[in-house]
């Protein structure tokens, strides 16, 4: 059975007063004062120094996120220029306490394939005409045809391992350089935010640098409480070129475990001394109610049920799977039955149905967690889905054999994986001709990241799929700092006129260190 419900949502349209203020965070020079929750003065205009996003883009709809420093409500145009000549007006939420000041806003009925400028104004709930400084934001629809070429990129773990925003470096510069690539979209494969990561105001590097972080109340310690979740998204909102970013790419976001804590699962009782709360189930409903009002979601994911498919066009659908919400216990992983996985069992026939009903070119399954990467979790027990053993599948090795006879057996065409997750960058191939389990088709793992945390070394390789490493890029040792090792993300490109499919493996720089086409139409290749 999946787990019960992590918890419900507090309405997106209330409106409470009184919330307490708390003291300002330490921020870039470019957010003067942010603090962690929005004074309650009435004096001034609402602002919108958070920034905005845009997230979930189709070919005829998009959302439009932003986070208010006080109550307001939020109004967004769209216009198909930048000068904004006659613009479609729609009135947003009320942003109030209940969802920290942020809300979310659907636009739809867009232009397919086309450049679609929004600003969005904060108005005093009191006073309509008393308005904040618009926020100005941009994003392409999904095209209705396969002629436009499609690109997004993918990557995660940010602010990680006590790697948090250095000035002294520019903060997260590779937000910037993956900005000027203009992608369509830019999927989030989890660990978006670091909840269990302390961030430092110092620490001492190896060779004696000194790695400068910015600080905030929450990321000095645990998160436990809604507000220190909260905390955890607003700090990585601190960075400018993150912001930036933000406002031009739309992104697609999955998590994993850091949004609570490490390698959590359901029904989980801690023993770490830092956590007051030992019961996961509560820190997680109260990751998963920041998670939601954090990033756009058309309707906020409920009980940690976020699998779900983005169609970007005729060319490519998004898998976005949930590897943390419905899985088992962490274990030796040797059970020869294993009902539950780390799926679930009715997240997997959700994603038989969905592979089967689509028609899209491509169908990349975004995985939080890697396939046949050796992930241990403690001495004895593994954390994703490979436990080591080389042999016929085992404990949640069942399900994925399941799922991969499902996709041959079907003849479904165009699948692919991607994760992040093991802080390196990897290509790795499965065939059955290497493998203990046979009954599958050949198919592709990319391995991205991290985005803004340390770097580690090269997971095994669990040969019961028989995968092959073709690429690898990833350092010596556990932990090393963005100072000394380059952080990692991953290009998609679909060619609208051939189908083709063009994976590249980039490391912040402008370094291409991998590059592998794939033909469309194909069960495995």
């Amino acid at each position: 059975m999946p787990p019960a419900p992590l918890g419900p949502f507090p309405a997106r349209r209330s409106l409470l007063r009184g919330a307490a203020a708390v003291p300002a965070a330490l921020a870039l020079p470019a957010v003067p004062a942010l603090g962690g929750a929005p004074a309650q003065a009435r004096s001034g205009r609402p602002r919108a120094a958070w920034g905005v996003q845009s997230g979930e883009v189709t070919s005829s709809s998009g959302l439009v996120w932003v986070r208010s420093d006080r109550p307001a409500r939020m109004i967004v145009e769209t216009s198909a220029t930048e000068s904004f000549r006659r613009p479609e007006r729609r009135v947003g939420p009320l942003l109030g306490p209940g969802t920290d000041f942020t809300g979310t806003t659907v636009l739809s009925g867009l232009p397919a394939g086309e450049t679609v400028h929004y600003r969005v104004t904060l108005a005093d709930p009191d006073d309509p005409r008393r308005t904040g400084e618009p926020v100005a934001g941009v994003f392409r629809t999904a095209p209705a045809d396969c002629r436009r070429n499609v690109r997004f990129l993918w990557s995660g773990d940010i602010a990680g391992q006590g790697w948090g925003i250095n000035p002294d470096i520019g903060g997260y510069r590779v937000y910037e350089e993956m900005r000027r690539l203009a992608p369509d979209f830019f999927l989030c494969s989890g660990d978006s935010i670091y909840a269990d990561g302390v961030i430092e105001p110092r620490v001492t590097l190896p060779d004696g640098r000194i790695w400068r972080n910015v600080t905030t109340e929450e990321k000095s310690r645990v998160a436990q409480t809604l507000q220190d979740f909260r905390g955890n998204f607003r700090y990585n909102l601190l960075d400018e070129h993150a912001r930036r970013f933000n406002s031009e790419v739309p992104t697609v976001a999955q998590w994993d475990d850091h949004e609570v804590r490490n390698n959590w699962y359901p029904g989980q009782i801690l023993d770490d001394p830092r956590y007051a709360e030992k019961n996961v189930d509560v820190l997680a409903a109260r990751a998963l109610r920041a998670f939601g009002e954090y990033l756009p979601h058309s309707s906020p994911p409920r009980g940690g049920r976020m699998h779900r498919v983005v169609r970007h066009g005729p060319l490519l659908d998004v898998f976005v799977l949930d590897m943390r919400s419905y899985r088992n216990a962490n274990s030796p992983g040797r059970q020869v039955r294993d009902r539950r996985g780390i799926l679930g069992p009715e997240q997997l026939a959700w994603l038989k149905r969905q592979l089967t009903r689509s028609r899209a070119v491509w169908k990349v399954l975004a995985a939080d967690m890697p396939l046949g990467l050796v992930v241990p979790d403690g001495r004895t027990d593994f954390e994703a889905v490979a436990q080591g053993d080389p042999g016929a599948p085992l404990g949640r090795e069942l399900q994925l054999a399941e799922l991969l006879r499902f996709i041959k057996r079907q003849r479904i065409t165009g699948t692919l994986w991607l994760t992040a997750d093991v802080h390196h960058t990897s290509a790795q191939h499965y065939a059955p001709e290497r493998a203990a389990f046979k009954d599958f088709a050949p198919f592709w793992e990319f391995v991205s990241g991290p985005l803004a945390a340390g770097g580690f070394q090269a997971s095994p390789l669990d040969a019961t799929f028989g995968p092959r490493r073709v690429f690898v890029r990833a350092p010596k040792r556990a932990n090393v700092s963005p100072m000394e090792s380059p952080q990692y993300f991953g290009e998609v490109s679909v060619d609208g006129g051939s189908g083709e499919l063009t994976v590249r493996l980039r490391a912040e720089g402008g370094t291409v260190l991998f590059t592998r086409v794939l033909q469309p139409g194909r069960v495995g290749q």
